[in-house]
Order: C-alpha cells, then sequence, then structure tokens
C-alpha cells in the first residue's frame, strides 16, 4: 500500500488551521450576547445553507465505518443507506417546524429545556440530560478513533495499520499522536467558540466533504476503467476470498460451507457477500434501517439543537432540499468509491481505512499528489471534526444548563457556567481518549448502537412533545425509559446470550435481531406502547398550559 507523504500531512494542517481560525471568529459574536444562550444555541441565528450542511450528521461512521460495509459487502449495503436521502424531510418536515416553535414559545436552549417547559417536569428533564450524555459520549467515543486513524494514515511514512490486528494491545506512535492531535485541535476549537464553533466549521468542512468526494470518484473511476469495469474485478476478488477462506478452514479441520461458482456475483448482485458464510442484510433488517436512519435523524439531540437554533421556518423549508441534495451527492459516490477499491486493493486487512487509503492511492502519481491527498483526507476528517464538537457542545449544555445550573447553583454567574462548560467539554474529551487507547475494532458497530439508543428514547417521546396535547410528563417519561432499556436489553442479550446471531459484523457489540428486525425498532414499538398507556392512566395536562403551544389564540 502506497505511503503518505510531508504534502498530505501539510494539506490536513492547513485545514486544521481553517477550522481553530473559525472558532475564534465565532467567540467574538458568541461574545455578543449571554452566554447561555450564544454559547450552547448561537443566538438563534442560522441560516438555510448553516442549517442544511450542519444538520448532515456525516461523521466518522459516513467516511469509515459506512465504506467499511460497502467494502466487505458490496452493493447491498446501498438499502442500509438509502433512506437518509429523505432524512431531511422527516427531520425538518415532521417535527422540525413544530421544535422550532415550541422551543420558541418556551425558551428552550436544549433539548431538556425543551422537554422540562413544554411538560413542567424537572425530572423529565433530568432523564433527557442523563440519556443524551450516555447515547452521545458512546458515539464521541467512535469519532475519536476515527479522527486518530485518519491522522495516523496521514503521518509522514505510514505503513502500519492503526492498532494490532494480533490483539496484543500494542499501538503503533502515529495513532497515539494522531489521537492527541485531534483531541486537542477539535476540544479547542469548541471550547473557544461553542456552538456556532461547531456550525461554521461544520459549514466549512461540509462543502469540503463535498469537494473531497467529487475528487476521490473521478480518479477511483479513472483507475479502474470505469464502474462496469469495477465491478467485474470485485466478482472475481470476491470469488477468490470466498474460496481461499474455505481452503483455510478445510486445512484447520474447522466446518467449511461449500462455494458455488457464482459465490462472487453476490458481492454485486445482493443478497450480501461474506467471506465466511456470515448472512449480512436479510430483507427485515434492510427495512429496519430504512426507517432506522430517518428516525434517528430527527430524533437526534444534535439535530434537535440546530433545529432549535434555525432562523425562522422558512429557514427550514430551504433546508430540507439543500440537505436531500447534499446527502445524495455524498453516500451514492462513497458507495462506487468502496466498489473501486476492492476492485484495486481486493486483500486490504482493515477495511475501516478504505477511503484514507484510496485517497493516498489514486493521488500517489499525480503531480502535487500528496496536498491533493490531504484534501481529499479533509473530508473524512471534516466530518469527525463536525460530528466531535456538535457532540461536545450538547453534552456540556446537558451537563451545565440541565444539572450543574438546574439541581446544584441555581444562581450560578455566566462566568461559572462558562468554566464549567468548558470542564464538562475537557472531561468528555479525555474520556473518549482513554477509551481510545484500546479503541473499538468495529467502528460502524458502535455508531448504529449509539444511534439506535438515542432514537429508541426520543423518537416517541419527541412525537409526543410536538403533536400529542393529551400528553403527560408521565408518559413520556415512561416511553423514554422503556425505549432504552429495551434497546440495552437487546444487545445485552446478543452479548451474553446468542454467541453468533449471523448477521452482521463479528464483533461483541452485537444485539439479538428478533425476527430480523433492528433493535431500535422494537425500541420505538415498546416506548409507543408504554408511553401511549401511561398517558392514558394519568392525569391530563392543565388546558390553559397545552393551549398555549397548540392553539392559535390560546385559550384564556
Amino acid at each position: 500500500l502506497p505511503k503518505p507523504g510531508y504534502g498530505t500531512m501539510g494539506a490536513l494542517v492547513i485545514f486544521i488551521a481553517a477550522s481553530v481560525w473559525l472558532g475564534t471568529l465565532a467567540q467574538k459574536v458568541v461574545a455578543k450576547g449571554s452566554f447561555v444562550k450564544g454559547f450552547f444555541l448561537g443566538n438563534r441565528g442560522l441560516g438555510a445553507w448553516a442549517v442544511a450542511l450542519t444538520a448532515t450528521v456525516q461523521s466518522g461512521g459516513t467516511f469509515m465505518g459506512f465504506p467499511s460495509l460497502v467494502y466487505s459487502h458490496g452493493w447491498i449495503v446501498a438499502l442500509w443507506i438509502g433512506s437518509y436521502m429523505v432524512v431531511p424531510i422527516t427531520g425538518f418536515g415532521i417535527v422540525g417546524k413544530r421544535i422550532a416553535q415550541i422551543s420558541r414559545q418556551t425558551g428552550a436552549i436544549t433539548m431538556p429545556d425543551l422537554f422540562r417547559e413544554r411538560f413542567k417536569s424537572p425530572t423529565l428533564g433530568l432523564v433527557t440530560s442523563l440519556l443524551i450524555i450516555l447515547f452521545m459520549t458512546l458515539m464521541m467515543v467512535a469519532q475519536f478513533k476515527a479522527g486518530a486513524t485518519v491522522m495516523k494514515l496521514a503521518w509522514p511514512g505510514s505503513g502500519f495499520l492503526s492498532f494490532t490486528e494480533e490483539g496484543d494491545g500494542k499501538i503503533d506512535q502515529a495513532y497515539l499522536w494522531g489521537l492527541g492531535i485531534f483531541s486537542v485541535t477539535v476540544i479547542g476549537y469548541t471550547l473557544i467558540g461553542g456552538f456556532l464553533a461547531a456550525v461554521w466549521t461544520d459549514l466549512f468542512q461540509s462543502v469540503m466533504m463535498f469537494i473531497g468526494v467529487m475528487l476521490l470518484l473521478g480518479l477511483s473511476l479513472y483507475a479502474t476503467g470505469g464502474l462496469e469495469n469495477a465491478n467485474r474485478k470485485a466478482i472475481v476478488n470476491a470469488q477468490t476470498a470466498a474460496e481461499n477462506a474455505a481452503a483455510k478452514a478445510k486445512a484447520a479441520n474447522k466446518p467449511a460451507r461449500e462455494v458455488g461458482p457464482n459465490e462472487g456475483a453476490k458481492y454485486v448482485y445482493g443478497p450480501g457477500f461474506s467471506k465466511d458464510g456470515r448472512q449480512f442484510l436479510p430483507l427485515s433488517l434492510a427495512v429496519s434501517f430504512f426507517i432506522f436512519w430517518p428516525a434517528t435523524g430527527f430524533a437526534s439531540p444534535a439535530s434537535v439543537t440546530r433545529i432549535m437554533a434555525c432562523k425562522d421556518t422558512a429557514t427550514l423549508r430551504r433546508s430540507v432540499l439543500l440537505l436531500c441534495v447534499y446527502n445524495l451527492g455524498i453516500y451514492l459516490p462513497l458507495i462506487c468509491i468502496c466498489m473501486c477499491a476492492r476492485a484495486l486493493m481486493p486483500d486490504l486487512a482493515k477495511s475501516d481505512e478504505v477511503i484514507p487509503r484510496m485517497a493516498i492511492g489514486m493521488t500517489k502519481d499525480l503531480f502535487g499528489g500528496e496536498f491533493l491527498s490531504g484534501l481529499i483526507l479533509a473530508a473524512p476528517f471534516g466530518a469527525i471534526m463536525a460530528t466531535v464538537s456538535s457532540y461536545l457542545v450538547v453534552i456540556s449544555s446537558g451537563l451545565v444548563r440541565d444539572v450543574y445550573q438546574r439541581f446544584i447553583k441555581p444562581d450560578a454567574s455566566e462566568r461559572d457556567l462558562k468554566r464549567m462548560a468548558q470542564l464538562g467539554m475537557i472531561a468528555v474529551g479525555v474520556f473518549a481518549v482513554v477509551a481510545n487507547l484500546n479503541p473499538v475494532l468495529y467502528l460502524q458497530a458502535l455508531v448504529v448502537f449509539s444511534s439506535g439508543g438515542a432514537g429508541a428514547s426520543f423518537i416517541v417521546p419527541c412525537l409526543m412533545l410536538c403533536y400529542w396535547r393529551r400528553a403527560t410528563a408521565a408518559g413520556v417519561l415512561s416511553a423514554m425509559l422503556s425505549g432504552a432499556a429495551t434497546m440495552l436489553t437487546l444487545y445485552l442479550i446478543g452479548f451474553f446470550i446468542l454467541s453468533d446471531p449471523m448477521i452482521g459484523q463479528d464483533t461483541s457489540l452485537r444485539p439479538a435481531f428478533f425476527y430480523g428486525l433492528e433493535p431500535m425498532m422494537w425500541g420505538i414499538l415498546v416506548s409507543a406502547t408504554v408511553g401511549i398507556v401511561v398517558t392514558l392512566f394519568t392525569q391530563p395536562p392543565p388546558a390553559e398550559h397545552v393551549s398555549v403551544l397548540f392553539d392559535a389564540e390560546p385559550a384564556k
């Protein structure tokens, strides 16, 4: 595999410097208003482009975890992500407008604020904060690993994997340097500018993502001679991989499945290729994930915060079209790039690295290729930085606004809140760094777990908050807790009881897929059932309070 040079790292350093500069500019804007509203919500001033290109929810999963699945299993993974094109329609269209309206009517600044003020329940606000901190922190761990891996792969002369495959726990020095540089950079500029720093750098990074993906797509198709040739070569490589896996199993006196002459064709035509016989995406799970991504998109605490920060309703409407087009321009090219990668690099040992490896490999013979590869690597690096900065703000707001200020020191000054927000960000960052000294093997598994957990916890409560005037605090709280508990239970069953559920990647973070459905689907079903039943058996909220939020002319 080709090794990066100093030009690659130089391009990333320029990209990092630009992000930090934007963070300092954001700080000047935040300083013009109150700390809480400015640092955590950007003074509610986001325009259409800022909302659209900072609500993309691109992350390390987009550029490392998802490409890893495409590289391993082929075109069938498009079913996994196809619904992402309608995330803006569902997220902005179904709950976006109502959340923006209610947040302005109640003065809510954070998602826990929104639930607390809507239902007049401090307990509900606290539970919302704790669940956000739990699931967003897990997502942060995955992002730090992804950021460190990109930096490590861009390190001059790097030619090794980010951690050893033999499981001896050793981590090479370049990975540690990458983890340190990434951590200091993203935590630093978020500490400086807060929410606006996350938004402005996210907007800049979204543009770089699009440019990087388009460059890599053109180079990949040129190198393979077109998508048809890439598919044909990928079929041959998949067939060879299956035969080699069967031969190794037979030599080791292990059960070996029979490999037919058309085994490799599954990589292109479905139902999903796997050299060890593992079924990747049965129809039931494909349907689950077609619902999964739009649902988790509109229930994500980071997305809800961005919606609350938009300028007005017209801004949300314009953002829908912009984001649909943008998502299509990111995910479809990534699938094509990974198909080309399987043709060009059939034996990549660590599939999470497919996009960074392609960026370096496709530019090695071009004039200024090292610098160009750095610009392409800015795409995954920018996505990761954008996700981390957004989640740092969300987690920090939960700790400071919804725990410290509400329950520990209600009379805290803006100076106290600022100091606690900074300490909270640093603490979360340190936790993520320590967790990545022994990084997770499959990044996408952790992304799906944290996204699904947040979805199971908040999808039904968000819908109840927006559209059911009869909803009660007890009903919403029970829906929240039962959804989260269902998700965690299915993952514990998969971890401790089911040694081989035969779906997906071979990782210990594997749930029980009852009837082939993703655990979040069961979480939503249980959450809705419990939330409705408890609501109907509890006292309805005061009519005068609900009328203010639901009626054009509130009842007096």
